[in-house]
C-alpha cells in the first residue's frame, strides 16, 4: 500500500510531513563549520582525522580499528557497495588501487543479497567501504565473516554523521531502526564520504598517501562546485514549488540542507497496491501544494505515481536516480558527479527553475577511474 506520515527525526532539525512540509526551521547543523582545521584522532596506521570547513562538516573522526598497513610492494585491494561509493572511491584511488564495486548497479540496495562467490571478493579486499546506517547489511555481514586480518569494514555514512542526526521517516521508521541511510544525494555530506574514504586509504596505504590527499583535495573542490552550483539554480525556482513528491525516499537529507520540503514519498509494500482512496487522498494533496512535477526513479518504476501525476494535472518525471549511474561504465558522466548534476538539473528544470549553473559544471573525474562496476 502507499505509506505516507510524518517523518521523524531523533533530532529536531526540520519536521517534515506529507501536508506540510518543513514546520519548523531548518538546521544546517550537519553542514555549517566547527572550525577549520584538520584533527587527528590517533596516531599510526589506525588514525582517521576530521575536517571541518566553511561548507561541509563530518562528525568527529574514529580509529579504523583493526586496519594494518599493507606490505611495502603490495598492491591495496578495496570493495565497495553502491555506485556512487565506488565512484568516489575510485576518484580518490586512481591508478594506485584496485576498486571494485559488490552491488550491481539498477539493483534495489536495501534488498541485494551477494552472491556466496562475492565472499573471494571481500576476504581478499584490504578495505571494504560500504555506505552503513544499515543499508547493506547482507553484505557488510559477509564482509566481517570473510575479513581477512589487518583489513577494515568501513561504513562511510554511519561515520559522515553523528546519531542525532540520522533522519527517520514513513519510508524508514524509527521503530523498524533503520534511519535513512540516502547522504550521498547531499553533497556536503557526499564531501564527507570522500574525506573518510581518503583517510581509510591513506592509513592502509601509507606509501601512497600524498597522491590520495591530492585526489581528494581536489574531488572534494568538485562537489563544492556542484554545491554551489545547485545553490544557484535551487535560487530559480519559487519557494512554493522547492517541494518534492518522489517515489523513493532519498532526498531527505538533501531537503533539509537546501531548506526544501519533502511532500512524500511512495514505496510499495509487500508488493499490495494502493487502494482508490490512498491515491485520491494524495491526488488531493499535490492539488493543494500545487507542485507543478511529481517525481519517479529508474531503479523504482511506479505506474501508480505515474497514474497520480496523470489525474493530478502535473508532470510525471520518471528519471531520477539513486545510486544507478548515468550510462556505461567508461561513459563520460558515468559517475557520482555526473549522477547529481543528472539529478539536480532534471529536478530544477522540472520545478521551474533556470539549471544553467547545474548544467554548465565540469564532472570529469580527478583521476582515472578503473573500477570494476557490476552490471
Amino acid at each position: 500500500m502507499i505509506r505516507f506520515r510524518p517523518l521523524q527525526l531523533v533530532a529536531p532539525l526540520c519536521v517534515l510531513s506529507v501536508a506540510s512540509g518543513c514546520s519548523s526551521s531548518t538546521s544546517s547543523t550537519s553542514t555549517k563549520a566547527v572550525d577549520s582545521t584538520v584533527v587527528a584522532i590517533a596516531a599510526g596506521p589506525e588514525a582517521s582525522v576530521s575536517t571541518s570547513s566553511d561548507w561541509y562538516t563530518c562528525a568527529p573522526a574514529s580509529p579504523f580499528t583493526g586496519l594494518k598497513p599493507i606490505a611495502a610492494g603490495q598492491r591495496l585491494k578495496i570493495a565497495t557497495t553502491v555506485a556512487p561509493i565506488t565512484s568516489i572511491v575510485a576518484n580518490i584511488a586512481g591508478s594506485l588501487a584496485d576498486v571494485e564495486g559488490i552491488v550491481p548497479e539498477g539493483t534495489n540496495s536495501h534488498t541485494f543479497e551477494p552472491k556466496p562467490s562475492v565472499a573471494k571478493v571481500l576476504a581478499e579486499a584490504n578495505l571494504v567501504i560500504v555506505n552503513g546506517l544499515k543499508l547493506e547489511e547482507p553484505t557488510k555481514d559477509l564482509a566481517t565473516a570473510n575479513a581477512s586480518p589487518g583489513s577494515a569494514v568501513v561504513e562511510v555514512g554511519t561515520r559522515t554523521i553523528s546519531p542525532d542526526q540520522e533522519l527517520y521517516d514513513f519510508s524508514f521508521p524509527k521503530e523498524a531502526g533503520k534511519p535513512n541511510p540516502h547522504l550521498w544525494t547531499d553533497p556536503p555530506l557526499a564531501a564527507c564520504y570522500a574525506r573518510i574514504s581518503a583517510d581509510a586509504m591513506k592509513a592502509a596505504d601509507p606509501a601512497n598517501a600524498g597522491a590520495y590527499e591530492a585526489n581528494a583535495t581536489a574531488f572534494i573542490e568538485k562537489i563544492h562546485a556542484l554545491d554551489t552550483a545547485f545553490r544557484a539554480a535551487s535560487n530559480t525556482i519559487t519557494p512554493q514549488n522547492r517541494q518534492l513528491l518522489t517515489y523513493h525516499d532519498a532526498y531527505a537529507y538533501f531537503a533539509q540542507t537546501y531548506n526544501w520540503k519533502i511532500i512524500g514519498a511512495i514505496q510499495v509494500s509487500d508488493f499490495e497496491e494502493p487502494t482508490p482512496r490512498e491515491v485520491a487522498d494524495l491526488i488531493a494533496q499535490i492539488k493543494k501544494v500545487g507542485v507543478p512535477a511529481i517525481f519517479g526513479s529508474e531503479v523504482f518504476p511506479s505506474p501508480v505515481l505515474e497514474q497520480i501525476g496523470k489525474e493530478a494535472g502535473v508532470n510525471y518525471v520518471d528519471t531520477l536516480r539513486d545510486d544507478d549511474l548515468p550510462g556505461a561504465p567508461g561513459d563520460k558522466n558515468h559517475s557520482y558527479l555526473g549522477l547529481m548534476k543528472f539529478d539536480f538539473s532534471t529536478m530544477v528544470k522540472a520545478l521551474g527553475g533556470d539549471p544553467a549553473s547545474i548544467e554548465a559544471l565540469d564532472v570529469s573525474d580527478v583521476a582515472k577511474d578503473s573500477a570494476r562496476y557490476p552490471q
